[in-house]
């Protein structure tokens, strides 16, 4: 589904912060990246989905067969890529139920399908949003617009409930997650795998990982990966912290 090959990439200033990642996931596999602050992590994520901060100067974004290096944010997420941001924008003036139907309205245009009938958007969001323990009135909130924390995080599992990518990335879903949050996050997450999607979660702690079980863990420290494990390794991180790997 996805493969990255020598990905390098730098911020405007040009200060490369990706230094050759090379990763492959493939459909029905959850991936884990973890590393400590400044490794690189969200950006690999923000690379991935075509932020525009970002420059990639090596390497290719290969997504179910195509290289998409150069296409727009929004081409990417036309194509079945999803990225649930660490700080999510305000939009005042637009709700919930709103914005995730001209979302997947658009989505449904860019492949030449007429709007979602409002009879099956309304099951859809009723079914999402139960899922996530939502409430009616939450759907008819600003996007965001005085949103907690964990309700700005359990927004995004619903946007991509909604949206239902073929490779979603959470990007610390978990920060600022209480216990009970985090377990309603991680099951709406759990619902969304399949055999023909993909997750890839970037966290820096081991507890995400103990309600979405990753099939493979990565560890990002300056740009790289420098290893690559199962479940076991996050659990070694948590117990060890990053420094027995980068002595």
């Amino acid at each position: 589904m996805l493969r990255i090959n020598n990905l390098h990439a730098q911020i405007e200033e040009g200060v490369e912060i990706l230094k050759g990642i090379n990763l492959e996931i493939k459909p029905g596999e959850v991936h884990a990246i973890m590393g400590p602050n400044g490794a690189g992590k969200s950006t690999l994520s923000s690379v991935i989905a075509g932020k525009e901060d970002y420059e990639v100067t090596q390497g290719e974004i290969i997504f179910e067969g195509e290289n998409i290096v150069e296409d727009a944010p929004e081409e990417r997420a036309h194509k079945g890529l999803f990225l649930s941001f660490q700080y999510p924008v305000e939009i005042p003036g637009v709700t919930v139920t709103n914005f995730i139907k001209a979302a997947i309205n658009e989505n449904r245009k860019a492949k030449g399908l007429s709007d979602m009938p409002a009879k099956e958007l309304l099951a859809l969001v009723r079914e999402n949003a139960e899922k996530l323990s939502i409430r009616k009135d939450f759907l008819g909130r600003s996007l965001n617009e005085g949103f907690s924390g964990g309700e700005k995080k359990r927004n995004e599992i619903f946007q991509m409930l909604m949206l239902n990518p073929k490779l979603a990335m959470l990007d610390e879903t978990d920060s600022g997650l209480d216990i009970d949050a985090l377990r309603i996050v991680a099951d709406g997450v759990n619902s969304f795998r399949n055999e023909g999607n993909a997750v890839l979660v970037i966290t820096h702690y081991q507890r995400l990982l103990d309600y979405i079980q990753p099939d493979y863990v990565h560890v990002l420290a300056d740009g790289k990966i420098i290893k690559t494990g199962d479940k076991s390794l996050a659990l070694e991180l948590e117990e060890k912290g990053y420094d027995w790997l980068l002595n």
